[in-house]
């Protein structure tokens, strides 16, 4: 039997199916758990390609009415899926002629945490297991700066540096996990 709130999230396709979209249960600390369908997938998909789709082209995309993929959408956002929408610059443009990868050692957390606030040239910063604690994309413009801005972290904690020559990839639309498309790792054969 479905709860009321299930009941008003129906809603009506061209095939005149219902489709439930939205709550299934609450999880955790508040974590709102939606099943993505085949409609959300592709919404997804076609967001993170072009942001600034406006609904109606969105909706021809997907094959579903403007109001439909507004609200879809709007779902998407108050469960927190879509947690922005941000424009993608080419750093090289604005003169930053270099990036970089600086691993950081062991060091006291809110120590490098304050530091990172107070380096704009750090791009992305990642907590991480492992030898180093802290992954730092940088971006500078040249040596130089690169030398500056990896000094403030050296004096932190032991750093490790490898400027970027090539990005294969970036920005790659990630769509909801399947378990069903996790394959087990390659077993090796071991001859007796």
């Amino acid at each position: 039997m479905l709860g009321t709130r299930a009941a008003r999230l129906k809603w009506h396709f061209k095939d005149c199916r219902s489709i439930i979209l939205g709550i299934r249960k609450w999880e955790g600390a508040g974590t709102l758990n939606l099943e993505l369908d085949h409609y959300d997938t592709r919404i997804l998909a076609e967001l993170q390609a072009d942001a600034r789709l406006s609904m109606a082209e969105l909706g021809r995309r997907v094959h579903l009415s403007q109001p439909a993929v507004t609200e879809r959408v709007r779902k998407l956002e108050a469960a927190g899926v879509i947690t922005g929408y941000r424009a993608t610059v080419d750093l090289g443009k604005l003169g930053y002629g270099i990036r970089a990868l600086v691993r950081v050692g062991r060091a006291d957390y809110a120590r490098v945490v304050r530091q990172i606030q107070q380096t704009p040239e750090v791009v992305n910063a990642y907590n991480v297991t492992g030898e180093d604690s802290w992954v730092l994309e940088i971006a500078v413009i040249d040596v130089a700066h690169l030398d500056a801005v990896v000094t403030r972290f050296c004096l932190l904690a032991e750093t490790s540096t490898s400027i970027i020559l090539n990005a294969a990839r970036e920005h790659q639309p990630m769509l909801p996990a399947r378990r069903e498309d996790v394959k087990p790792p390659i077993k090796k054969v071991i001859d007796a």
